[in-house]
């Protein structure tokens, strides 16, 4: 594994621009010449979409954090109980997005992307295309829907972005951004979960005229772009939205790097490197406390950078290296402690301390997989298709529940948890199930 040295003072540093800063009054007052989003406030950390309930990827802050209370403490043998189950979803790893009384979800039918609506009892409502299936290695629909006043945007694995009415389904434009940016799909397909920031949707495009872009939501027209990183193209990663240093910045991942950009501007703030032999980054950027972590198999493994905000733009500088691998699971960050599971090196679950990169405890009841957390709990999928209940606490990760979700042996059961109105939502390819973990 490479040192920590090796990397620290690597990350390319980029200088704002577009900003003055004026005196007065004995105080500095900092103008951001742009067109886009009034700051709501000055407090740092995740920007959470103004959007109700599960409006994208991983909940309102991107995070894999519910606001859930009154949830079940533990489980009874067995798990939960079953609400209801669809199938028929068609194959894929998507999630569902839920607001208000709809739930929304994708897969692969045949030749075809479907988008698909259900009510909150599992009752179809509408579906429609975008687009081509994804018939290469892995086949299956790979990102989740946003949803953003009243419609969802999505991009299938081919780089069709499309914007649809939520009430409907109709198509109401579509780009490709691939040929707009001049990018090229990747080996397991394009698998980004878009952001929407105001009026604007967030693409990382890993072409040669755009690393990044933002496209108007009512008209898909390009209203920035991001310069490119030579021959780095898009990965599977999806971005994270976040406000440091009296800033909105955007973090993603490229297929060899982690980066930042100025959200209102496009702007390119730092990069750092994330390389590894197959040219693929998956996890989503995590945030907190001024530090980003960044997260690669193979080669960089679990890497966390500190930010620094200085007259040359924003800084990251490398902190610490933890063994962690993680793959299509993620991470979840909870009162100082990083809970995620390895992939090839140590393909079970770890808590890691946020400031040092330490392992504080390790948990070897579940494989690789992904959790959202939720009432002091985190929900587990792991990609066998075992589903557990874990209380953290200071003697490491607790199991308060278990049982089996799927009944064949399977190792791709990669879907994300959703946890919303006391309700728990999971999917493995055809099958989405809802069970009720409500306290009585």
């Amino acid at each position: 594994m490479p040192s920590a040295s090796n990397h620290a003072g690597l990350s390319r540093v980029f200088r704002p621009g577009r900003r003055r800063e004026i005196c007065g009054a004995g105080c500095w007052v900092i103008l951001l010449l742009f067109a886009g989003p009034a700051f709501s406030d000055s407090a740092e950390g995740l920007i959470a979409s103004p959007e109700p309930d599960w409006p994208q990827w991983r909940g309102p802050r991107r995070d894999g954090i519910s606001d859930e209370k009154g949830l079940l403490s533990n489980w009874p043998e067995g798990g939960p109980k079953l609400l209801w189950k669809v199938e028929g979803l068609g194959r894929g790893w998507s999630s569902p997005v839920i607001v208000g009384g709809r739930l929304y979800i994708t897969g692969d039918v045949g030749e075809d992307l479907m988008v698909r609506a259900f009510d909150r009892k599992g009752t179809p409502l509408w579906r429609t295309k975008n687009g081509r299936a994804w018939k290469g290695s892995y086949p299956g629909a790979r990102a989740c829907c946003v949803f953003s006043e009243g419609r969802l945007y999505h991009m299938n694995a081919h780089g069709r972005v499309a914007a649809l009415d939520a009430g409907s389904g109709e198509e109401i434009w579509s780009v490709d951004v691939l040929e707009r940016f001049g990018g090229k799909n990747i080996t397991w397909a394009l698998s980004e979960c878009l952001l929407v920031d105001g009026a604007r949707v967030i693409v990382t495009g890993g072409g040669s005229r755009a690393l990044m872009a933002a496209l108007d939501k009512s008209d898909g027209r390009t209203l920035w772009m991001t310069q490119t990183l030579g021959d780095d193209s898009a990965s599977h990663c999806s971005p994270i939205l976040f406000r440091y240093a009296g800033r909105r910045l955007i973090s993603n991942c490229s297929s060899a790097h982690g980066f930042g950009v100025d959200a209102d501007t496009g702007e390119l703030l730092w990069t750092v490197p994330l390389r590894n032999p197959h040219g693929v980054n998956v996890s989503t950027p995590v945030y907190g406390s001024g530090c980003v972590y960044y997260v690669t198999p193979y080669a960089e493994h679990g890497r966390c950078y500190r930010l620094r905000a200085d007259g040359e733009g924003i800084r990251a500088k490398h902190i610490w290296t933890s063994p962690l691998d993680t793959v299509t699971g993620g991470a979840v960050l909870v009162d100082g402690i990083l809970y995620s599971a390895g992939y090839r090196r140590s393909k079970w679950w770890f808590g890691v301390d946020w400031r040092t990169g330490q392992t504080k405890c390790e948990l070897k009841d579940f494989t690789t997989g992904a959790s959202v957390y939720a009432d002091g709990r985190l929900y587990c999928l792991d990609e066998q298709g075992k589903v557990g209940l874990l209380k953290p606490g200071e003697d490491g990760l607790e199991v308060m529940g278990r049982f089996r979700l799927v009944a064949d042996r399977v190792r791709d059961a990669w879907a994300h948890p959703v946890v919303l109105d006391g309700r728990l939502y999971l999917r493995y390819h055809e099958t989405l199930w809802c069970y009720d973990i409500k306290q009585p």
